[in-house]
């Protein structure tokens, strides 16, 4: 080969050296720029993803809250139907009430007068019954007409004494009391032991416990007993008084015509 040839070739391999040699460097800065932009790319797709994450985790919290509050909702709507259902069964009965007091009112203007003709009829009974224990019979009469004009006093209660006092006469018809008052005898009044056996028989004991008197209902009067009676309404007051146990006792009864 020539020199000149050999002179073609060396600057032919320098022109490709150096064309390759920056062919190199041109496509190594397209990777840098290529690579920069994958990196841009990766961390705008992390950054768009973090993005939809927080959108969807903001989706679902409002999701909750929306759910919650329908729920609620429908609780007060449950909760509304029961406050109306209530009110207006409170409605019924706020009218039940007001019919009610106007009856109550309308019984009260009938039972107070008749609670005034059962006093003055249990006067009169007691007055025409046998004189058991009479001081404290009319004594709670007077109490009785004293309560019926006591403002204080409620007519419901006024009522249940006014029942109260009938009771105990009622019960007096079976009751074996004995206490202690005053008897007219002769003109004169004696302490003696009463002793009454239901509305059968009232009998009284002088307290040396030597005489003995029954009364009358037949002449409203007080008669002597004779011997025969004195053992027997003693020991009547010894029963009465819980100092003897019960058993039958012989007393003078009148004869029913």
């Amino acid at each position: 080969m020539s020199n000149n040839n050999i002179r073609k070739s060396l600057v032919a391999s320098a022109l490709f050296g150096a064309f390759a040699l920056a062919s190199t460097s041109v496509a190594a800065n397209q990777l840098s720029e290529i690579h920069k932009v994958g990196q841009q790319n990766i961390r705008a797709s992390v950054q768009s993803q973090e993005k939809i994450n927080n959108i969807f985790d903001q989706s679902q919290e409002l999701l909750a809250e929306y759910r919650q509050l329908v729920e609620q909702t429908e609780n007060l709507k449950v909760y509304n139907n029961h406050v109306a259902k209530l009110v207006a069964d409170q409605n019924v009965q706020l009218a039940s009430f007001d019919k009610q007091i106007g009856t109550i009112e309308g019984t009260k203007q009938g039972i107070v007068p008749l609670m005034y003709r059962m006093v003055d009829t249990l006067e009169a009974f007691i007055n025409a019954d046998m004189p058991i224990d009479l001081t404290n019979r009319l004594a709670r009469v007077d109490r009785l007409r004293a309560v019926l004009g006591n403002s204080a006093v409620n007519t419901s209660e006024m009522y249940r004494l006014v029942i109260e006092a009938y009771q105990i006469e009622k019960d007096l018809g079976t009751a074996l009391v004995t206490y202690t008052d005053k008897l007219a005898v002769d003109g004169n009044e004696i302490t003696v032991n009463y002793v009454y056996v239901g509305r059968v028989a009232l009998l009284a004991l002088s307290l040396d416990e030597k005489q003995a008197w029954m009364f009358n209902r037949a002449t409203g009067q007080w008669q002597a007993l004779g011997e025969e009676y004195v053992q027997s309404t003693r020991f009547a007051i010894r029963v009465a008084g819980k100092q003897a146990a019960p058993e039958l006792l012989k007393l003078p009864v009148l004869a029913a015509e």
